[in-house]
């Protein structure tokens, strides 16, 4: 027609067929003469559904920014009113999303300032969990001495068997390795130097560390994320209980207290997995090794890993709370939060032993 254009749609239109076809109805527009109008045939058109609204909406989008008047009767009543109800309420500003390609630079430029923000949450929690102990030396802390104690079970007792599992592999493992390499030097005594030094100054601690953030560290994170979920920490806030000292404070207690103990142990789990290995490989007796471990292990070695064993409860307490506190509305947000908490707990582990060696060193500790 000289003053419009016909569009012809023919064959099935439908989401199975692989419709819409916006873009070469789009491409067809575009390419064809100066028009004032736009009509549609839809007599060849075998099948329909849902498929050929998002089409026609292009077009009509783009007759209206072209200021062409676009005919709909050409169109089945079932699509006009479909269309007519699409159109009843107009669309929300921002509301198609962009499909541009995403550069590497940006990519990157999110990761950073998603990190910068996590950072940032890190420390402010961290801020009113000082707080928050604070007041408990003080004495005005609100939380349930119950809750305590029952964490400090959890936490300490609990605990145990897997602690003395994992600290007594360590300990024949380090004893194995040392073994095979020192007795070719004639010096397989000092492998008792090697498993106390090792053990009550990094792994003991660290290998404590890592445990409590698998086992303790995602239970408060998937336990106070379903609280979040169930809008409990809201109802609590809204009661005038601040979720700080009622639900944080006593479990970073709890790990303050018992990572110190749990090390110690580990500690004497792991020199006795090395006496399992150093006596019947090197030939030596109890007696011998214990004397060697007690000679070379110093108050300095085993207060480091004490002092590191404290610096991982307050570690694995505060990611663990802060994920759960933090956790979104839904059931995939509490296994989301559970992994973080353990990823990210682990890691800070591990950047904190590693700090903490390198000040230690350099203040002759």
């Amino acid at each position: 027609m000289p003053d419009g254009i016909n569009l012809r749609l023919s064959g099935n239109w439908t989401v199975a067929a692989g419709a819409p076809r916006t873009h070469d109805l789009l491409q067809a527009l575009q390419q064809a003469p100066a028009h004032s109008r736009i009509m549609f045939d839809t007599d060849p058109m075998q099948q329909w559904d849902s498929g050929l609204l998002p089409s026609l909406s292009a077009v009509i989008d783009y007759g209206r920014q072209q200021g062409v008047d676009v005919d709909r009767a050409g169109l089945p009543a079932g699509v006009n009113r479909l269309l007519d109800l699409a159109y009843a309420v107009s669309e929300r500003k921002g509301a198609r999303r962009q499909t541009r390609k995403k550069s590497f630079l940006y990519d990157v430029g999110t990761d950073m300032i998603d990190g910068i923000r996590a950072t940032g949450e890190f420390i402010a929690f961290f801020g009113d969990c000082i707080i928050a102990l604070g007041s408990w030396i003080k004495g005005r802390a609100v939380y349930r001495r119950s809750d305590l104690w029952r964490i400090i079970q959890e936490t300490g007792a609990q605990a145990l068997p897997i602690v003395s599992l994992v600290s007594f592999l360590v300990g024949l493992i380090l004893a194995f390795v040392g073994a095979v390499q020192l007795q070719q030097f004639g010096a397989g005594i000092y492998v008792a130097d090697l498993v106390g030094i090792a053990i009550t100054r990094e792994m003991g601690a660290i290998m404590t560390g890592i445990i409590m953030a698998g086992r303790t560290g995602a239970a408060f994170a998937a336990e106070l994320g379903s609280m979040t979920v169930n809008e409990e920490i809201d109802a609590m806030e809204t009661s005038g209980f601040s979720p700080m000292q009622f639900l944080v404070l006593p479990r970073m207690l709890a790990l303050m207290l018992m990572m110190p103990l749990l090390a110690v142990y580990a500690d004497l789990m792991g020199i006795l997995g090395g006496a399992v290995v150093a006596v019947p490989i090197l030939k030596l007796t109890a007696g011998e090794y214990f004397r060697e471990v007690y000679r070379a292990v110093s108050i300095n070695d085993f207060l480091a890993g004490i002092f590191m064993a404290i610096v991982f409860g307050v570690i694995v307490s505060v990611v663990g709370c802060l994920n759960g506190i933090k956790c979104g509305r839904s059931a995939q947000a509490v296994g989301s939060a559970t992994t973080s908490a353990v990823v990210s707990t682990i890691v800070l582990i591990v950047v904190a032993c590693a700090t903490l060696t390198v000040i230690f060193n350099a203040i002759g500790i």
